[in-house]
């Protein structure tokens, strides 16, 4: 059963083939259904499926339409129906709606539901309270891990964060280590497994548990070469709460938060995609111009981010937004001059080469096209003063400088109608770095959130403030506060200097770092990448000049630090009579980090730029989901945009098509419109400013709210 060619060169994961084993289950379940059948989709499994399979391979295997699986009734015109969606209370409500429709109506059909990734008691017995359980097959579609990059793969499994840490649903930690646990079937085992958090802790006690049953099967794995695999690294999401408050500036980071990514597809107007038309003559063509180009500019179409169709991203997708202008205008040099020294052949020799090269430079060209759009659809709401300001009360924040100054600005975004997960993200990013925020002043801010933005996100800063989450908390804690809460705390004073967390501001580190100004991890980008001429020596003077990497010997040297950090430590040695294995100059390792609960592209970054400053070792990013601190605070408060369509018939659209989460600007959905609150706010507070320059913020916005009561823009003012 042994497949070749599944590991690459040099050690690493050749994750492709977890691609072809999602697509050949899918295959085998859908071909327990003989005939013709009608596939109603979970619209949240739309993505994840368009990354492993086509529509052309479900028509081959007798699917005859498609719908999204949603309330109402449903119409097939073929015998089988087989429904494929997560085991959701919700879902099992609406199949056994279906299904008693038909029976009212005497229309006779065949059910299969294909849970994923594994079957549900609850589903069933739900199915059988409401009487369907009969008519129905259930069995499952095992679809784990999703490569969603060369190095990275994902379970993809929407708000597993909300699932854990507010819905206290430890299904993702079992559904996890049984992925890992096929990996390994793959790939090989871990000799050792390392990691810190709770949940972590758990989902390493889970994976131990299952490995020392299968050792045989992972000691012999199922491709012909295993890959060199020496650890595996667990991280739990809620032991660093910090990163994804912060705002990414790295550029496919920054694309996620003010655009959106999601399943790895990104919505961006239609005419970065197609060739620019031909201009219609004045014979061919009685329709304005102007209008008809603005038409095409409001057009929005789906795009599948990847560096195997494109060239230019896998250079840069992990650098810094400021730096993305300059390396776009290489790119754009470098195709003009090779395009005008190919126009100059002057045989049939150099004219064959030239026509060879052609189809790259094209290639090329299109993707320099869709980017150049990008960074100028992003631009304009980087210079916004909410952005700007957001990122100055960050950097302030994680210098711990002035936090009650940094708390009244966050007010400020409030009256100047910022939105709120701008607001709840600094809030949380202040209470977390900080140990709380001042009881009385967070009872304030919480009122004015509620006043500003509606009563709708009272669950939300619930949810923010209670066990297991409580990142939003005053200090002092009050004497009622459980015991559990208080262990939280994050030491974040403390574990940055040991752990040296803040970088100087130098030119060099600024041009290229992945996180913030003052952020994380700097200059991720190899110096050949900057080179203009193209010069490609520096890389092998960088590849000579790479220290050899490290064997992975634990937390060792960083036990104090660890040890503040809120969660269990771990660090296991997994004895299922494998070696653990050494780098050398003509050998590396793999070492799969995994992050449960999501991580962000600034983490990807970061650990990419680690694999580049040794070799010996290659890091294969796993996670349940990618996120940002928006995606987060929106999964908390239930903000989901509903799908407006029920015809799923071409897939294309299913996988493609299905609206992305509502953004702060851009993609589907726009910037919250100022309420008549806010705009009044925003003059006031500027009045007010102006003329009691003196008077403290925290009195200057009591007064401005009193004045709200009987302003003229006030719809309930009493008359």
């Amino acid at each position: 059963m042994a497949t070749e060619n599944n590991v690459n060169k040099d050690n690493s994961v050749d994750s492709d083939h977890l691609k072809e084993v999602a697509k050949k289950d899918l295959v085998d379940a859908l071909n327990s259904v003989n005939g013709a059948k009608t596939l109603v989709l979970d619209p949240a499994l739309s993505g994840p499926l368009g990354l492993v399979t086509e529509v052309a391979l479900l028509k081959h295997h007798g699917v005859d339409k498609m719908f999204w699986l949603e309330p109402g009734p449903l119409s097939s015109t073929t015998t089988n129906i087989v429904y494929l969606c997560r085991p959701f209370i919700k879902h099992a409500k609406i199949i056994a709606d279906q299904i008693k429709r038909h029976s009212q109506e005497s229309r006779t059909h065949t059910y299969t539901v294909l849970l994923v990734p594994r079957t549900s008691t609850l589903m069933t017995r739900i199915l059988e309270e409401e009487g369907v359980l009969g008519d129905v097959t259930i069995s499952s579609y095992n679809l784990q891990f999703i490569p969603i990059a060369d190095d990275t793969i994902s379970l993809e499994r929407e708000n597993a964060f909300k699932e854990l840490w507010v819905d206290g649903d430890e299904s993702v930690i079992f559904d996890s280590a049984q992925a890992l646990v096929s990996f390994q079937q793959l790939y090989g085992g871990f000799p050792r497994i390392i990691g810190k958090g709770d949940y972590a802790h758990k989902l390493c006690s889970m994976l131990t548990r299952q490995s020392s049953q299968q050792s045989d099967s992972f000691s012999e794995p199922v491709l012909s070469t295993a890959a060199n695999l020496d650890s595996l690294i667990i991280l739990d999401r809620r032991v660093d709460m910090i990163t994804p408050m912060l705002t990414q500036l790295t550029y496919e980071g920054l694309l996620d938060e003010l655009v959106g990514i999601r399943n790895s597809q990104i919505e961006v107007p239609a005419y970065l995609l197609n060739p620019t038309p031909a201009v219609p003559t004045a014979s061919t063509s009685s329709v304005a111009p102007s209008s008809t180009n603005a038409l095409k500019k409001d057009q929005k179409k789906k795009h599948h981010l990847t560096s195997a169709t494109d060239p230019l991203l896998a250079d840069i997708r992990d650098l810094n937004f400021s730096y993305i202008g300059r390396k776009l205008n290489q790119v754009a040099r470098r195709l003009d001059d090779d395009y005008k020294s190919n126009l100059q052949t002057k045989n049939v020799a150099q004219l064959r080469d030239f026509v060879g090269k052609l189809g790259g430079l094209q290639s090329e060209h299109q993707a320099l096209r869709l980017h150049t759009g990008l960074s100028e659809i992003i631009l304009p709401l980087t210079r916004t003063e909410v952005f700007n300001k957001s990122l100055e009360i960050q950097q302030n924040l994680l210098a711990s400088f002035e936090i009650s100054t940094q708390i009244s600005a966050i007010e400020d975004l409030i009256a100047q109608g910022a939105d709120v997960q701008t607001v709840l993200r600094l809030l949380c990013l202040a209470s977390i770095i900080s140990g709380g925020i001042k009881a009385k002043n967070l009872e304030s801010i919480k009122r004015e959130v509620l006043q500003a933005y509606g009563y709708d996100y009272l669950p939300l800063l619930l949810s923010l403030a209670t066990h297991p989450l409580s990142i939003l908390l005053p200090n002092p804690l009050p004497a009622s506060t459980q015991t559990s809460v208080a262990n939280l705390k994050f030491p974040f004073p403390s574990i940055r200097k040991s752990l040296r967390l803040l970088i100087d501001d130098h030119q060099d580190a600024l041009d290229e770092c992945i996180a913030q100004k003052g952020g994380v991890i700097s200059n991720p980008a190899e110096k050949e990448r900057t080179n203009v001429d193209g010069n490609t020596s520096t890389k092998k003077n960088s590849d000579n000049a790479k220290v050899q990497a490290h064997p992975i010997v634990g937390w060792k040297g960083f036990e104090d630090a660890v040890a503040l950090i809120p969660g269990e430590t771990f660090d296991i040695v997994v004895n299922n009579n494998m070696s653990l294995p050494t780098t050398s100059r003509t050998s590396s390792t793999t070492t799969m980090v995994f992050f449960l609960g999501g991580c962000t592209y600034t983490e990807i970054a970061a650990l990419r730029w680690m694999g580049r400053q040794n070799q010996g070792r290659n890091f294969l990013i796993a996670t349940t989901d990618i996120i940002n601190g928006a995606s987060i605070m929106d999964g908390i408060a239930r903000v989901r945009k509903p799908v407006d369509t029920k015809d799923a018939s071409a897939y294309t659209k299913a996988a493609t098509e299905k609206p992305a989460r509502k953004t702060k600007s851009g993609g589907t959905g726009a910037r919250k419109k100022l309420s008549p609150f806010n705009k009044f706010m925003q003059t006031e507070m500027a009045r007010l400013k102006e003329d009691e320059p003196d008077m403290a913020h925290k009195d200057r916005f009591k007064l401005a709210t009193s004045n709200w009561k009987n302003a003229k823009e006030n719809p309930n003012k009493a008359t």
